[in-house]
């Protein structure tokens, strides 16, 4: 099968691209460096933009199936960045290639709660990646609806250090779904070899634990047993990420993102359809990964 990756080697792409080297291979890259290891992985390195639609469309001709997914290429604290207006703009970009190239079949990396039209704060951005997609009325898409990412938790490491706590706008008791990028790509190598459907939406997760169960591991990984993760209220929370110089609009999008999850909408439809199968990697094993991080700073 002929399949091209966007993504680069990043977290998902490099060790979903090992599990695909059988394949006829190509990986979109931005970065010239990275050739090297591409073709070491037996792939066809694309050097190039995506936000250039003329070279993705030439990328994604003759493909049988594209892997999609929005880089994370902006920084939270640039003040002058409109996160959803850049984010929207991959998203056309991408969906017309997709249509120029005549892609059958897509496979894209959303997130929990893309589901959302109104009141998920950042994630509002998927579900605007998942309704430019959903225009390509001749493609078969699986959009995998991934839930929080373990290397998130690294932001806590200087709170922990500092006050002894973990802290947030949710926390604990409420339930903290974690997936592990090596199971994003093994959903997702496990995706390609099934029937396509002209739309399907499959959540990956690897745990699913409460915020406090989660502290009380990451504590006792680092030798502070009995950590909390403490839920704020949601001004505290934002003046306290404005504060450490966060944009303020990008700000107020995690503090409504973290409200859903503490009011139990963004998780709701993960809820419903909870995955039979959930990852191999678990909080305890990221833990040593987060107490090595920790350890280091």
């Amino acid at each position: 099968m002929k399949i091209v990756l966007t993504g680069s080697l990043g977290h998902i792409g490099l060790p979903l691209a090992q599990l695909l080297h059988h394949h006829d291979l190509t990986i979109v890259t931005s970065k010239e460096d990275r050739t090297a290891a591409i073709k070491a992985l037996g792939a066809t390195p694309a050097v190039g933009s995506i936000e250039d639609a003329d070279f993705l469309t030439r990328t994604f001709t003759g493909a049988d199936l594209v892997y999609t997914m929005i880089p994370p290429f902006v920084s939270y604290f640039d003040p002058n960045v409109d996160l959803y207006a850049e984010c929207q703009k991959v998203a056309d970009k991408l969906t017309q290639a997709i249509r120029q190239a005549g892609v059958k079949r897509v496979i894209h990396l959303s997130s929990i709660g893309a589901h959302l039209e109104h009141g998920s704060g950042l994630i509002k951005l998927h579900y605007n990646v998942e309704q430019a997609l959903n225009t390509l009325a001749d493609a078969d898409i699986t959009f995998m609806r991934a839930v929080g990412f373990y290397y998130n938790l690294y932001a806590f490491i200087g709170l922990i250090k500092q006050q002894g706590i973990m802290a947030s706008n949710t926390g604990g008791d409420d339930i903290a779904t974690w997936v592990a990028p090596s199971d994003i790509a093994a959903a997702i190598a496990d995706e390609i070899t099934l029937p396509a459907a002209h739309r399907r939406v499959r959540y990956v997760v690897s745990d699913e634990l409460t915020c406090n169960e989660t502290a009380q591991i990451i504590g006792e990984a680092i030798g502070k047993p009995g950590l909390q993760w403490i839920a704020l209220p949601n001004e505290q929370y934002l003046q306290g990420l404005i504060a450490a110089g966060m944009q303020p609009a990008i700000a107020q999008g995690m503090v409504e993102m973290y409200a859903s999850v503490h009011e139990g909408v963004l998780q709701a439809d993960y809820l419903k359809n909870r995955p039979a199968e959930f990852g191999k990697v678990k909080v305890k094993d990221f833990a040593k990964d987060f107490a090595n991080a920790f350890a280091a700073k």
